[in-house]
């Protein structure tokens, strides 16, 4: 094959369609828009969604009420009764945790919450902490930190 060879596959090349240029065209006179009415004129399109003048789809569902934060900080929540498993003077990561089966991913952002009680000294790495959980934690002998948002 030679460079003068090569053609655009069958069919992958079409003339573009010159409306309005005379009725032996084909699309002669109304150029395929039809008679009167809204389609026909200029600027005369309609949104998609549009029903004729019905009540549309979209105006006849129930509305759906309140406010949904997409910037919301989400959490793996786990309680301080969860951690009786550990050894004392364990450190507590989201990794041990994820080994553990607490949680379902190292990577989520941890809290760890106040319910429950803490009867060993627990080293414990978190993104957040709730006020009940250091307490708790600093009473029973261990300790907490406090990880950044994008660490590991």
């Amino acid at each position: 094959m030679k460079l003068h060879q090569l053609r655009p596959a069958k069919g992958s090349k079409k003339k573009r369609k010159r409306v309005g240029r005379g009725i032996s065209a084909g699309q002669g006179k109304t150029a395929g828009r039809g008679t009167k009415g809204q389609g026909s004129r200029s600027g005369g399109s309609l949104p998609e969604w549009f029903e004729g003048g019905q009540t549309p789809l979209v105006l006849r569902l129930p509305h759906k009420r309140g406010f949904h934060n997409i910037f919301k900080t989400k959490y793996e929540v786990v309680n301080l009764e969860r951690l009786g498993g550990f050894a004392p003077g364990a450190r507590v990561d989201p990794f041990s945790l994820k080994e553990a089966g607490i949680i379902k991913s190292p990577r989520a952002l941890v809290k760890i919450l106040g319910r429950g009680d803490l009867d060993k000294p627990l080293h414990i790495r978190a993104h957040a902490f709730t006020e009940s959980a250091k307490e708790k934690i600093k009473a029973a002998g261990g300790s907490f930190e406090e990880l950044g948002r994008e660490s590991d």
